[in-house]
């Protein structure tokens, strides 16, 4: 109706934003993002909203929560309703700040964002390292100096940002894709100097978490002064107090670096030398073990070996004729064994140490019982 919307530029124009302050009531967050509450004293009570493009209202409040809202005076047509639409808010004390850390740090401990063992080491020789931060702060200032102090090889590489303002969650979110597309460095920074508790609200967000919590590359939050925790400090692989102090922890000192590799070079020198020295006198050990192994190896096979012709010179027929012994052989060479095979008139070869006498059987008398053991002289006849 033309009253209505008549009535809504009267109250619009005749009232400019203002601060109220009351306790909240009938809170409600509608499925479409909007909120509507009542701000309350003793004595009356005004309908507010808080339309879902709020960006300066870190959480919703709480039913007997007391707040102070900025907002303007308006009428909704539709209903004919004065209502006050809030764009700002501030709860007494730090309530709507630690109730909005709250339930952002419990939805990214739910996804597991803040486990510690999801958390990586910060390479100890980076050779680049991003940093995450306004342009013209001191941070940055800071971070250059420490890094060319400690290690001026180290490349530097700045991906600006907003760090404070609305714009900010953007800003940092857009920086940490770029340098997870590029992938060119070994280190992450982010962060920014001291501030107010607004200024530093970026770091934050929800969003800047997740979007820190999902880089590849291994990172180390620096905001604000030692005292100021952020949620970008829970998320990233390490926190620290400053940005100088990340600095540090990221760059190793370059006199210290080579010290500790001259350092590294002698012992290993020296324990190159003691190994050879120890293998030179193995080797001398082994040596002297395999010469008297090989010495024993000999003289056993030596006197195995005279054992052996000893036994064999006791069986050689030879050594049986030195002992008086002869061999008896028909003409045809072979060895006669027994009288039974003689008769009168054969023709025999008698072999003695020295020679061989030609004879021949006159007559054969057989013994009764054999008179030496033929086993112990199978090839022998006296």
């Amino acid at each position: 109706m033309a009253l209505t919307a008549t009535a809504r530029d009267v109250l619009e124009g005749a009232f400019m934003p203002l601060w109220v302050r009351g306790e909240v009531s009938d809170f409600k967050a509608h499925r479409n993002g909007h909120w509507y509450f009542c701000l309350r004293d003793q004595d009356a009570q005004l309908k507010c909203v808080a339309w879902r493009d709020r960006r300066r209202i870190p959480a919703p409040p709480d039913d007997g929560m007391q707040i102070v809202a900025l907002g303007q005076l308006t009428i909704y047509p539709g209903r004919g309703e004065m209502r006050f639409s809030v764009t700002r808010m501030q709860a007494e004390g730090d309530g709507l700040w630690r109730k909005a850390l709250e339930l952002t740090r419990a939805r990214l401990q739910a996804d597991g964002l803040l486990d510690p063992a999801r958390k990586r080491n910060i390479p100890r020789h980076p050779r680049r390292i991003a940093v995450i931060t306004s342009r013209d702060g001191a941070a940055l200032r800071d971070i250059f100096a420490v890094v060319q102090r400690r290690c001026p090889s180290v490349e530097v590489v700045l991906v600006p940002a907003a760090v404070q303002g609305d714009s900010a969650p953007e800003s940092l979110c857009y920086a940490l894709d770029q340098v997870a597309r590029w992938r060119g460095a070994d280190v992450l920074i982010i962060g920014r100097g001291g501030g107010g508790r607004e200024d530093l609200w970026a770091f934050n967000d929800e969003r800047v978490a997740r979007a820190l919590a999902e880089c590849p590359i291994p990172s180390i939050s620096a905001v604000g002064h030692e005292i100021d925790i952020s949620i970008c400090d829970l998320v990233a692989d390490l926190r620290a107090p400053t940005p100088s102090a990340a600095a540090e922890a990221a760059v190793p000192v370059q006199a210290a670096l080579r010290e500790r590799l001259r350092m590294s070079a002698a012992a290993m020198a020296a324990l190159t030398s003691n190994r050879v020295a120890r293998a030179r006198a193995s080797a001398g050990d082994a040596g002297r073990r395999l010469a008297d192994d090989a010495a024993r190896r000999i003289e056993r096979a030596r006197l195995e070996l005279e054992s052996a012709g000893g036994r064999l010179n006791a069986l050689s027929p030879l050594a049986t004729l030195d002992r008086g012994y002869a061999i008896v052989r028909m003409r045809d060479r072979q060895t006669v064994r027994s009288v039974g095979v003689l008769e009168p008139g054969t023709a025999l070869d008698i072999r003695f140490r020295d020679g061989v006498a030609r004879a021949t059987v006159d007559g054969v008398e057989p013994n009764e019982a054999p008179s030496m053991d033929s086993a112990s002289f199978p090839q022998e006849q006296q």
